[in-house]
């Protein structure tokens, strides 16, 4: 720390002499015409040694500089990549170099000059002028370290993205998959929505919420940990397809997978059921990394994943049937209980389908490491779907897996009223002993209910670990730019 101190210290050395010589090292702007990138691939048939009449004007990071008497060379890193520049004193004048040779890592300069490939055969702009366009008064990471402190990286992403350039590519990466999935979504003729991220009651799922208070009018607010009943607010108002790129939030566990703010996309399609949304998953799915990455398939953590269709499909209980070797449907509750017991699967309260579940997610989730559809779970665990028509116990949902992690999520959506009134009141009760993710009822959307919603099934789509799985990074903080850490 004391030698980053007197390293600080210099640089602001440096910044008093730059303003007592009337040099304003923080200028308002530049006429930046061209990147790295650009000027590397213009001129790379240029030989070693070839000069070009080509004038160039760029601007960046200074991430390399090796200042030699009356000359230097430097690499300067823009959005594109990095390129060399060289500076003579007979070039830029005198004064000019003396200011050049003030300059430091991290600094952002701007550089007009002409192309050159050196005899070491590197492209170079010879530079005619320098402009200092921000002085960096702290030091970056000593290039032969790097930021490699993870919890660094994540609390300090400026940092973690000027001198880890991979890193960039990730964010590069999960723009163009947010960007693939609203082109398929449109093509298919869905239209884009935006739903509160406020709101007076939360619901959608089952969660903890972050609550908070609207001092105006006295009122408790949430932060949504969905945005599933407001988009059926507007399938009852008309619309037929529908999608939204959601921010929710939930008050709930941190770890590699999970963070308390992250990213959904969520469809509605009226007149269409759960296995339409099974046939859509697995398209766009398939579409996006066809776009995205050139192929279907895709290397994670060791496994060659293809996530070309069709996939694999099960119902819950046929996955525990051939994947863990239990037929559930055998079993009666005690018997169901017992086999928890003896798998030491946690429960805090026993019940037939949150049972089956919990084994489901104990010993088959981790082993769907192929794409793979789970369908018809027990509906006491999705009380917003509907139950199966020839077996009340479950539910009309999917799950599509990629890598052990479930991805997403689909309903035929319950549109009765006084089921889902019914279901909600149960769901009071949860609440009222204890149960902090219980679901709490929405008079306003059993309101519109009654107005009526035609038949429609929701598709959400967790955005941040489609992302993980397609850039192939080990934590959901490795593809959100700034992810919550503890103070």
């Amino acid at each position: 720390m004391e030698a980053e101190n007197q390293l600080i210290q210099q640089r602001l050395e440096k910044l008093k002499w730059l303003y007592e010589r009337g040099i304003n090292p923080y200028p308002y702007k530049f006429d930046k015409k061209n990147n790295a990138a650009e000027i590397l691939e213009k001129f790379k048939k240029l030989k070693k040694e070839e000069r070009t009449q080509s004038k160039v004007s760029i601007a960046g990071r200074i991430m390399t500089f090796r200042p030699m008497g009356k000359a230097g060379f430097l690499h300067i890193q823009d959005d594109s990549g990095q390129v060399q520049i060289y500076v003579r004193e007979d070039r830029i004048g005198k004064d000019n170099y003396e200011i050049f040779r003030k300059l430091d890592l991290g600094d952002i300069i701007g550089v007009q000059g002409k192309i050159f490939r050196t005899k070491m055969g590197e492209i170079t702009v010879e530079a005619a002028k320098i402009e200092l366009l921000c002085k960096s008064l702290r030091p970056l990471p000593e290039k032969w370290h790097g930021l490699k402190d993870i919890e660094a990286r994540y609390r300090q992403r400026y940092l973690d993205l000027i001198v880890n350039p991979g890193v960039k590519r990730t964010f590069v990466l999960r723009g163009l998959i947010i960007k693939h999935m609203r082109e398929f979504l449109e093509r298919k003729g869905f239209i884009e929505v935006d739903t509160p991220v406020l709101q007076p009651i939360y619901g959608g799922t089952n969660a903890r919420p972050f609550k908070s208070v609207l001092h105006e009018l006295k009122m408790p607010i949430y932060l949504r940990i969905s945005n599933e009943l407001y988009l059926k607010r507007l399938v009852v108002g008309g619309f037929e397809k529908i999608f939204e790129f959601s921010k929710d939030f939930r008050n709930e566990g941190i770890d590699s997978t999970h963070n308390p703010e992250f990213t959904l996309m969520e469809t509605m399609w009226a007149y269409a059921d759960y296995k339409d949304n099974m046939d859509l998953c697995e398209e766009m799915i398939e579409y996006i990394a066809k776009k995205v990455l050139g192929t279907t398939k895709i290397e994670y953590r060791g496994e060659h994943i293809d996530v070309k269709r069709p996939w694999k499909r099960m119902t819950m209980s046929e996955s525990l049937k051939k994947i863990a070797g239990l037929d559930v449907g055998s079993l009666d509750d005690k018997e169901l209980k017992k086999l928890l017991d003896e798998k030491k699967v946690k429960y805090a309260h026993f019940s037939r389908g949150a049972g089956i579940q919990l084994l489901f997610e104990e010993l088959v989730e981790p082993r769907l490491v192929q794409p793979t559809i789970i369908y018809d779970y027990p509906h006491e665990t999705c009380v917003l779907a509907k139950q199966k028509q020839d077996n009340k116990l479950y539910a009309e949902r999917f799950e599509p897996f990629i890598f052990g992690w479930e991805i997403g999520n689909s309903y035929t959506e319950e549109n009765i009223p006084d089921v889902l009134k019914q279901e909600w009141e149960k769901q009071e009760q949860s609440h009222a002993k204890g149960d902090e993710e219980a679901q709490r009822m929405d008079r306003d959307f059993i309101k519109a209910l009654e107005y009526g919603m035609p038949p429609v099934s929701g598709l959400g789509i967790g955005v941040d670990r489609l992302v993980m799985i397609f850039t192939g990074s080990e934590s959901i903080k490795d593809v959100i730019l700034f992810p919550f850490m503890r103070s």
